[in-house]
């Protein structure tokens, strides 16, 4: 059967916001599907957070794409794109309320097994996937592609029940290999279920076709790279399938 995608917008409030999340999901499906969370970059809740949504509902799954700003917004630049990530990084507690919200307005959309839930996320949104799993949301799995790793929540041991991918470019120069050990003996000492996939050559963004015109326009270290989104795709596949199961 041919796939019917539809797409959707979710309204709800928390962290102090109105935020506008976008649903995606294959309408020719029956019965209830395990449904993942996707956290956007810095820039907000723009096409490329939107599309991964519906590639994951083409997958067979419920996806939505979390409004993280705030009433759907997009920063017109990196400056702005800074700002509104420094503003969710200084008041935690509403970020995390945000943070919880998109998986419990998830977990009551139509279609949707509450059983089976996810989240994962890009870059910033990398960093709140693991975010949700650090503060003990009931999620299967959590994968992050080319997210920062620093700690923002102190789990302890027990409160991080979810399995973790990472997907990390060998050159991604934002986040450091002090980051990338203290995460690994983070998740060490939590017990967590993790897999950590480092590629080759690949630079911050490597995922998203804009990364390089991005990197060039704002003069930062961005770029897309073929082979390592496909690749991290094919290892996404495979970790839902797995952690779903």
């Amino acid at each position: 059967m041919a796939s019917d995608i539809r797409t959707g917008t979710v309204t709800y409030d928390a962290g102090g916001a109105t935020l506008n999340s976008y649903l995606a999901w294959d309408a020719s499906q029956q019965g209830p599907r395990p449904g993942i969370v996707v956290f956007g970059e810095w820039w907000g809740l723009n096409d490329y957070q939107k599309r991964r949504a519906r590639q994951l509902a083409e997958l067979g799954y419920v996806a939505l794409a979390a409004d993280m700003y705030g009433d759907g917004r997009i920063a017109a630049d990196a400056t702005e794109a800074g700002n509104l990530m420094s503003g969710l990084f200084a008041d935690m507690a509403g970020t995390s309320a945000r943070v919880r919200a998109a998986v419990q307005q998830l977990s009551r959309q139509s279609g949707v097994d509450a059983t089976r839930l996810g989240a994962m996320g890009y870059c910033l949104g990398g960093a709140l996937a693991l975010h949700a799993a650090r503060l003990g949301v009931d999620l299967r799995g959590v994968a992050s592609f080319h997210g920062s790793l620093g700690k923002t929540h102190p789990a302890r041991k027990g409160e991080f029940k979810a399995k973790a991918l990472v997907c990390h470019g060998e050159d991604d120069s934002f986040v450091s290999a002090e980051e990338q050990a203290g995460f690994r003996n983070e998740m060490d000492e939590l017990g967590v279920d993790y897999s950590f996939v480092a590629y080759p050559g690949a630079k911050h963004g490597f995922t998203n076709p804009d990364a390089t015109e991005n990197g060039r326009k704002y003069s930062l270290p961005l770029a897309y790279n073929e082979s390592a989104d496909r690749e991290s795709w094919q290892q996404m596949k495979s970790f839902w399938a797995d952690v779903f199961a």
